[in-house]
């Protein structure tokens, strides 16, 4: 499959193939990345928005103010994106189910409106990362999306081998053990909000680093465009599409969802009915009735490594 990746852009040269593949390697990272959380510990949270848009921001405004390397904000907003989840996250995880849902959809929906007051990086208006010359120091390329697309495809194989590390590590069987029953773990001496905060954290970097790669490949950011709350309801769903909690599933939500998402929307979703939206939809619903577990769940009896 990773053979088959790094040769797509040269069988596919046009640029809606290539950029449907970005977005594929984007969001399916950026699934993974809540599945750390959601789908290994059981956290459902609905906030991910939140360190997405400290990543792009923290990326657009280090080159906007400072003029520095883009590198340097991704690292940086990696770092303050994992700060944010421990604040977040240390007085949430007192809550459980859907109140701990509703609680980072909150305060996501509170970023967005500190973000949008917040003069100082740009407010309502946004930010315009400013053009230069097509070299790696900058992370822009006006002619060619091919290192938008192996950067990309690098932070999906991240994520997924992030995932795979912690699914083979003793902390990966705490999570699990802290999602199908919190109290026997803690009885057992599993320290449940330690172990939570250590997945929050490591999803909120991998998160915030899409977020910086956005941000370079479309060069604009605003708080509706990374900071809504339909993001994070998104990988939310691929991940439970493919298969929450399991390795590949995130990967194979997104490669079902996004493109399905971007042909529905060109071929019927111009003529304003919502039809795109239907359809979209209409399959999300009818994998969950048939089978809950996911897409996976056809070809799994048991099991989620």
């Amino acid at each position: 499959m990773l053979a088959a990746a790094v040769a797509y852009p040269f069988v596919f040269r046009k640029p809606f193939p290539q950029d449907l593949a970005i977005k594929i390697f984007l969001f399916g990272g950026l699934a993974s990345a809540w599945n750390v959380l959601g789908g290994f510990t059981g956290q459902v949270s609905l906030g991910n928005a939140i360190f997405f848009g400290v990543g792009a921001y923290a990326t657009a405004v280090v080159q906007t103010h400072w003029g520095w390397t883009p590198w340097v904000g991704m690292v940086l907003g990696m770092g303050v994106a994992c700060g944010v989840a421990f604040v977040i996250g240390y007085p949430c995880f007192r809550l459980k189910g859907h109140y701990f849902a509703m609680a980072t959809l909150a305060i996501g929906e509170v970023f967005s409106t500190l973000f949008m007051n917040w003069q100082w990086v740009g407010g309502a208006v946004g930010v315009y990362i400013p053009l230069r010359d097509d070299t790696w120091k900058y992370f822009q390329f006006g002619t060619t999306k091919l290192p938008y697309y192996y950067v990309t495809l690098a932070f999906l194989v991240l994520a997924l081998l992030i995932s795979e590390g912690i699914l083979r590590s003793r902390m990966g069987y705490y999570f699990r053990a802290i999602r199908e029953d919190q109290d026997a773990a803690r009885s057992l001496g599993v320290s449940a909000r330690g172990y939570k905060l250590s997945a929050i954290g490591i999803s909120a970097m991998i998160t915030s680093l899409g977020g910086g790669l956005y941000a370079q490949y479309v060069l604009f950011i605003d708080p509706p465009s990374v900071f809504p709350m339909m993001l994070s309801i998104q990988v939310v769903l691929l991940a439970v599409l493919g298969g929450v909690g399991t390795l590949w599933g995130p990967v194979l939500g997104t490669v079902i969802l996004i493109p399905l998402s971007e042909f529905t929307r060109i071929y019927i979703g111009g003529t304003g009915s919502g039809l795109d939206l239907i359809a979209y939809g209409f399959l999300i619903v009818l994998v969950s009735v048939v089978q809950p577990r996911g897409i996976l769940g056809f070809f799994r009896k048991g099991g989620n490594a």
